[in-house]
């Protein structure tokens, strides 16, 4: 019989494997299946703001994942910048997680875990000791410090969030 690390492991198993690996403490948290960010939060009993929603986005030259609070919205403007990506940035699509993130359900890539991608962790998550994140499949989640998942993934750490006011000023007709 192949031993555990002879075989890909998927969702949860990967996400606690690479954990472990690297002596994180963390708490599954076990729950119905939820597919958005907000919903998790409420599946784990967690704030919006202290739950990490990951993006994953596709550049010419390959995926970069952006990591915001479950209550923002990714400024895609301010992540390319920090990641020094080009105009082709976007969000991947749902075949290309299907495809190249086979180890996690879609929808529930988790902030680390993942091969080396360029990262940025948006500031507001740090202002919580704990975090809910996605573990690989929607009904589960980990609960890890916020600080290990910089340990962990060696991300920049940014305002990537977008501004209710910014959003409000490019909404409004220019002025004559």
């Amino acid at each position: 019989m192949a031993g555990r690390h002879q075989m890909e492991a998927h969702g949860i198993e990967a996400v606690t494997d690479v954990l472990e690996r690297r002596g994180v403490p963390f708490e599954v948290v076990e729950h119905d299946p939820t597919y958005s960010a907000a919903a998790e939060a409420r599946a784990a009993a967690a704030d919006l703001e202290a739950t990490a929603k990951t993006v994953v986005l596709h550049d010419h030259d390959g995926y970069r994942l952006a990591v915001v609070p479950a209550s923002e919205r990714l400024d895609v403007s301010r992540a390319r910048e920090l990641l020094g990506a080009s105009h082709h940035l976007r969000l991947a699509t749902e075949q290309e997680l299907r495809e190249d993130f086979a180890a996690f359900e879609v929808g529930a890539v988790p902030p680390f875990g993942t091969a080396r991608l360029p990262e940025v962790v948006d500031v507001r998550l740090l202002r919580h000791r704990r975090i809910v994140c996605a573990a690989g499949e929607h009904r589960c989640s980990v609960v890890i410090a916020a600080v290990d998942v910089l340990r962990i993934a060696e991300p920049r750490v940014a305002d990537i969030c977008e501004h209710a006011e910014e959003r409000f000023r490019a909404d409004e007709p220019p002025s004559s």
